[in-house]
């Protein structure tokens, strides 16, 4: 009986595992923007800047990149997901995009 027990709350936890990874892109991406908006201010605070504010990545967009300080890693989804991009432009000046990239997933090699 015991090991019924066992048996079932190990399968609980395995199908929770498997919820949370389709279902909680949302806050594991809510939660990496979170941890990348407070890296960005430390940088900024650290180099003497302004923290950047989040623009939109829009099509055709000029985009003047001079130095990458930080890209978002893409979380585990078969779908596109957000990430962003925080550089310094040619002036010095640094700025946050958000994009969307292909997720990391089994069918698409991720």
């Amino acid at each position: 009986m015991n090991f019924y027990k066992l048996g079932l709350g190990v399968l609980a936890v395995v199908l929770s595992f498997g919820a949370e990874a389709e279902g909680g892109g949302d806050r594991t991406f809510a939660l990496m923007m979170e941890r990348n908006e407070k890296a960005m201010a430390d940088y900024a605070n650290r180099v003497g800047k302004p923290v950047p504010e989040v623009q939109a990545y829009r099509y055709g967009m000029k985009l003047d990149i001079a130095k990458v300080v930080n890209v978002t890693p893409p979380i585990r989804s078969c779908n596109p997901v957000p990430s962003r991009m925080t550089y310094e432009d040619s002036s010095g000046k640094l700025n946050t995009l958000e994009y969307q990239v292909m997720g990391v997933c089994r069918n698409n090699g991720g």
